[in-house]
Protein backbone atom coordinates (compact mmCIF):
# COMPACT_ATOMS: atom_id res chain seq x y z
CA UNK A 1 0.00 0.00 0.00
CA UNK A 2 1.40 3.33 -0.94
CA UNK A 3 0.38 6.69 0.97
CA UNK A 4 1.22 10.01 -0.69
CA UNK A 5 0.34 13.06 1.43
CA UNK A 6 -1.55 15.74 -0.84
CA UNK A 7 -1.37 19.83 0.29
CA UNK A 8 -3.89 21.84 0.60
CA UNK A 9 -3.21 25.84 1.45
CA UNK A 10 -4.70 27.53 4.37
CA UNK A 11 -3.97 30.79 5.92
CA UNK A 12 -3.65 31.82 9.81
CA UNK A 13 -4.40 27.76 10.74
CA UNK A 14 -2.10 24.56 9.80
CA UNK A 15 -2.27 23.55 6.47
CA UNK A 16 -4.90 20.87 5.58
CA UNK A 17 -3.43 17.91 3.94
CA UNK A 18 -5.30 15.13 2.27
CA UNK A 19 -3.90 11.15 2.50
CA UNK A 20 -3.79 9.33 -0.89
CA UNK A 21 -4.45 5.55 -0.59
CA UNK A 22 -3.38 3.49 -3.45
CA UNK A 23 -3.58 -0.73 -3.84
CA UNK A 24 -0.28 -1.43 -5.18
CA UNK A 25 3.07 0.27 -5.56
CA UNK A 26 4.22 3.19 -7.99
CA UNK A 27 7.46 2.89 -9.53
CA UNK A 28 9.71 5.14 -11.95
CA UNK A 29 11.22 4.59 -15.00
CA UNK A 30 14.55 5.10 -14.17
CA UNK A 31 16.33 4.80 -10.95
CA UNK A 32 16.53 7.71 -9.72
CA UNK A 33 12.71 7.56 -7.93
CA UNK A 34 9.72 9.64 -7.53
CA UNK A 35 11.06 12.15 -4.81
CA UNK A 36 9.97 15.71 -5.88
CA UNK A 37 8.62 14.49 -9.18
CA UNK A 38 4.62 15.08 -10.65
CA UNK A 39 3.19 11.53 -10.54
CA UNK A 40 -0.10 12.57 -12.23
CA UNK A 41 -3.02 14.93 -11.59
CA UNK A 42 -6.21 14.84 -9.45
CA UNK A 43 -9.33 16.24 -10.18
CA UNK A 44 -12.82 15.81 -8.92
CA UNK A 45 -15.74 15.63 -11.22
CA UNK A 46 -19.08 16.94 -10.38
CA UNK A 47 -20.55 14.88 -8.28
CA UNK A 48 -17.30 15.38 -6.08
CA UNK A 49 -15.32 11.86 -7.03
CA UNK A 50 -11.79 12.28 -7.03
CA UNK A 51 -9.91 10.51 -10.35
CA UNK A 52 -5.94 10.28 -10.30
CA UNK A 53 -5.07 10.77 -14.19
CA UNK A 54 -1.48 8.82 -14.07
CA UNK A 55 0.46 8.79 -17.31
CA UNK A 56 -1.91 6.75 -19.54
CA UNK A 57 -4.55 5.26 -16.43
CA UNK A 58 -7.29 6.54 -14.42
CA UNK A 59 -8.16 5.78 -11.44
CA UNK A 60 -11.52 6.60 -9.43
CA UNK A 61 -11.87 6.93 -5.68
CA UNK A 62 -13.65 8.58 -2.85
CA UNK A 63 -13.12 10.70 0.21
CA UNK A 64 -13.38 9.19 3.75
CA UNK A 65 -13.40 10.86 6.50
CA UNK A 66 -10.20 9.39 9.00
CA UNK A 67 -12.02 8.02 12.02
CA UNK A 68 -8.63 9.86 14.16
CA UNK A 69 -7.09 12.91 12.69
CA UNK A 70 -3.40 12.93 12.33
CA UNK A 71 -0.92 15.99 13.16
CA UNK A 72 2.33 16.73 10.96
CA UNK A 73 4.79 18.04 13.47
CA UNK A 74 8.50 19.12 12.77
CA UNK A 75 10.37 18.72 15.03
CA UNK A 76 12.62 22.04 16.23
CA UNK A 77 15.95 22.51 18.93
CA UNK A 78 16.40 25.69 20.52
CA UNK A 79 19.82 26.23 22.90
CA UNK A 80 19.18 28.73 25.89
CA UNK A 81 21.64 29.57 28.38
CA UNK A 82 20.57 30.07 32.03
CA UNK A 83 21.66 32.97 33.29
CA UNK A 84 22.37 31.57 36.78
CA UNK A 85 25.67 31.02 38.32
CA UNK A 86 26.84 28.44 35.25
CA UNK A 87 27.23 28.87 31.75
CA UNK A 88 25.05 25.87 31.39
CA UNK A 89 23.33 25.69 27.90
CA UNK A 90 19.92 24.09 28.08
CA UNK A 91 17.87 22.68 24.60
CA UNK A 92 14.49 22.78 24.22
CA UNK A 93 12.52 20.27 21.95
CA UNK A 94 9.84 22.01 20.30
CA UNK A 95 7.23 20.66 18.03
CA UNK A 96 5.37 22.77 16.20
CA UNK A 97 1.55 21.57 13.93
CA UNK A 98 2.35 22.63 10.65
CA UNK A 99 -0.80 20.31 8.96
CA UNK A 100 -3.41 18.57 10.05
CA UNK A 101 -4.88 15.53 8.06
CA UNK A 102 -8.70 14.80 8.39
CA UNK A 103 -9.59 13.10 5.16
CA UNK A 104 -8.49 10.21 2.99
CA UNK A 105 -8.79 9.41 -0.91
CA UNK A 106 -8.78 5.47 -1.23
CA UNK A 107 -8.48 4.40 -4.72
CA UNK A 108 -9.76 0.68 -4.44
CA UNK A 109 -9.46 -0.40 -7.92
CA UNK A 110 -7.18 -0.98 -10.57
CA UNK A 111 -5.93 1.29 -13.01
CA UNK A 112 -7.94 1.72 -16.10
CA UNK A 113 -6.23 2.75 -19.60
CA UNK A 114 -7.06 5.65 -21.41
CA UNK A 115 -8.10 5.14 -24.50
CA UNK A 116 -8.19 7.84 -26.96
CA UNK A 117 -8.68 6.67 -30.36
CA UNK A 118 -10.34 3.58 -31.47
CA UNK A 119 -9.62 2.47 -35.55
CA UNK A 120 -12.93 1.30 -36.90
CA UNK A 121 -12.45 -2.11 -38.61
CA UNK A 122 -12.15 -1.89 -42.63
Amino acid sequence: MVQICVCRDAQGQPEEWLLMELQGGIEARKQDGLAGKLMGDLQYTKEGVPILIIGHHILYGKVVKLEKPFAVLVKSNSVSSEEAMSTTEVTETKYDVTALIKKKIIFKTRPKPIITNVPKKV
